[in-house]
């Protein structure tokens, strides 16, 4: 055949991406190797599995292996497979386009990255090959895919600046070759002992041969042999007290993407009806892809050490998405589909058994790793949280796995279900709590009056998706959880106001209640002691803080707020000096001013905005500026007496 030589260029936004990786200083560059040796383990794991149904793609070899191959002389590292292969349409469409996740949105990202962070990007956006330019000023690649005849081999070329070349060329073997021409400054990649200290820290746990020629000196000759430079042995398969933490540490920075450590180590075998190897990390930070929000998640899945699934969402709900790891079962059939595994009841077993394994590794972290669980869950706990609402079969185990601040707690610290009903006076019968922005906005709202005159603790929850979980978790060991700003909750000597305090106040709410369209009704409050005023909201009604989170999502848009109802403290001197001038003069038209001064103090109170603020501001003046005139004329009067 021919060989023509075709010169096309990259999409515009992967010429970005190729200069932004040329040109950035990276801290971990050998983070490249670790693609291209990743890269040709999953070739070879899909001809392995494409080769059940089809043996004659194996063309004969089943000597599996990723080969490194150097050459100082040329300045090139090679690394090839005899995996998969590609053809001339899938080389072009693999390396002269972003295959996942969106080129802008990883653009935006890598930008926006420091150094030390930057290599956690590689992988995430399927542009582990690319890395190669960090360190290449030119990358060749040369492949066939299997079962076609060597005349269909095809060689890809580019400088990374924005074209790549593709030819057909005479290919014996199937697989790829990637021939990295390193830059001067990056020889080091050349040296033997910098290969194999990148092999064992990133890919000892792959379970093909990943070999190099090396020279070796018997008696008097040296001799280049072909030696082994990892382990080969699945570190999941290992008993786990041969695994050791920089082996552990190694592997979860590379199925993770992170250079953190794990905060926790799951590392066990099921056993029972269906034997199963688990090998899982519990993160210490979170992970970019979780703040992304990359929708793939779960454990890889193997099945007698061949990779079917790299992310089985059928093992992990997405509530413990952030857990990475492995399951290996050999139970389940290998030429099972993806469609046939989300209804393989072996899978929701394992998946059981895996989330109660979970949750207990990260209560018993609570309890005797405190600081490093404290740690994770302000990481993290916004994400675990979301097992309240989906998850009802561990909803318990899930809530003693909270932790919350509380109006008796110190700033900074941080109580727990089980430590609050613990701390519960007797007489106490439900747990109470507030939600809002943050603590400063809520530990002095006036819905807190009577509890706090009691003594009693209030939780303070202010995670935005604490007002959509909450619902879920009506009770804990008993006890009902129970809003503080809602309109039936029981306060402590809670006692409806006598029948001739209602009578005499009755009048006045009636009024008030024309003037007030905003609200829903007006009446006596028993819970409040200091404030004069505050708004309240039904039972199971849209309090004020989720009307104010839907807001910013963008949920209300042309939906009118709900009314809620305005409780106004009859003790309270500005209250009853409006009774007396309503008595005085029913028709008074600063009545209406104070009793929407007092809603409007309520809105600031609950940490709402105020609708018409400046009208607020006027109201607030002109009350100032008859209360001066008044002082002024009472000063006048005093000193003409004096005189």
């Amino acid at each position: 055949m021919e060989s023509t030589v075709e010169r096309l260029e990259f999409k515009s936004e992967l010429r970005q991406v190729l200069h932004i990786i040329t040109h950035s200083l990276y801290s971990h560059k050998e983070v490249f190797l670790r693609e291209l040796i990743s890269n040709a383990s999953d070739a070879i794991d899909k001809i392995r599995f494409n080769s059940i149904s089809n043996e004659a793609l194996l063309e004969g070899n089943r000597d599996w292996k990723i080969k490194i191959s150097v050459s100082k002389d040329a300045r090139t590292l090679t690394v090839s497979d005899n995996g998969i292969g590609m053809t001339r349409e899938s080389i072009i469409e693999n390396l002269g386009t972003i295959a996942k996740s969106g080129t802008r949105a990883f653009l935006e990202a890598l930008k926006a990255a420091d150094a030390s962070s930057r290599p956690d990007l590689i992988g995430q956006f399927g542009v582990g090959f690319y890395s190669s330019f960090m360190v290449a000023d030119k990358v060749t690649v040369v492949s066939r895919m299997a079962g076609t005849p060597a005349s269909e081999g095809v060689r890809w070329e580019s400088d990374g600046t924005g074209e790549f070349t593709v030819e057909h060329v005479e290919k014996t073997m199937r697989g790829t070759d990637v021939i990295v021409h390193l830059k001067k400054e990056e020889e080091e990649f050349l040296d033997e002992w910098k290969i194999r200290t990148i092999v064992r820290q990133f890919s000892d746990f792959v379970e093909h041969p990943v070999v190099m020629d090396v020279e070796k000196k018997e008696e008097k000759e040296t001799k280049t042999v072909e030696e082994t430079l990892n382990s080969r042995k699945a570190i999941w398969l290992r008993p786990k007290s041969e695994v050791t933490e920089e082996e552990h540490e190694g592997f979860y920075q590379q199925i993770s993407h992170n250079f953190d450590k794990p905060s926790k180590i799951i590392h066990y075998a099921g056993e029972g009806t269906h034997e199963f190897k688990v090998l899982l990390y519990i993160p210490s930070k979170k992970a970019f892809d979780l703040s992304f929000g990359d929708s793939k998640f779960g454990p890889k899945l193997y099945i007698r050490r061949v990779l079917i699934m790299d992310n089985c969402d059928q093992l992990l709900p997405p509530y413990l998405r952030f857990v990475k790891g492995v399951v290996d079962c050999a139970d389940l059939p290998l030429n099972v589909s993806r469609e046939m595994l989300q209804q393989n009841p072996i899978l929701e077993k394992i998946k059981k058994n895996i989330v109660s394994k979970i949750l207990k590794t990260l209560e018993e972290m609570k309890k005797t790793e405190y600081d490093a669980y404290l740690s994770f869950f302000k990481e993290l706990g916004s994400i675990l949280k979301e097992g309240l609402s989906r998850d009802w079969s561990n909803k318990e185990p899930l809530a003693d796995l909270l932790l919350m601040e509380s109006i008796n707690t110190p700033r900074g610290s941080f109580t727990t279900f089980e430590q609050y009903v613990v701390a519960m006076p007797s007489e106490q019968k439900d747990i109470y709590y507030l939600t809002g922005e943050s603590r400063s906005h809520i530990e002095h709202a006036p819905y807190l009056e009577a509890l706090k005159g009691k003594g009693w603790d209030v939780l303070l929850f202010t995670d935005p998706i604490d007002e959509f979980i909450l619902p879920s978790l009506q009770e804990y060991k008993g006890k009902r959880l129970k809003a503080a700003d809602k309109a039936d909750v029981e306060l402590p000597d809670k006692k409806e106001h006598a029948d001739d305090v209602k009578k005499k106040f009755a009048p006045l709410l009636n009024a008030l209640k024309e003037k007030l369209n905003e609200v829903k009704e007006i009446r006596l409050s028993t819970r409040l002691k200091e404030s004069a005023s505050c708004l309240v909201s039904e039972e199971g009604a849209m309090g004020a803080h989720m009307e104010r989170l839907m807001q910013r999502m963008g949920q209300m848009e042309g939906a009118e707020p709900g009314k809620r109802i305005m409780e106004l403290n009859p003790e309270h001197a500005v209250v009853q000096l409006m009774l007396a001038l309503f008595t005085k003069d029913a028709a008074d038209a600063r009545l209406e001013n104070y009793g929407r001064l007092l809603y409007e103090q309520a809105v600031i109170a609950e940490g709402s905005k105020l609708p018409d603020p400046s009208a607020f501001a006027r109201r607030v003046n002109e009350l100032m500026a008859n209360d001066l005139d008044r002082m002024i004329g009472y000063m006048t009067d005093q000193e003409e007496k004096n005189s």
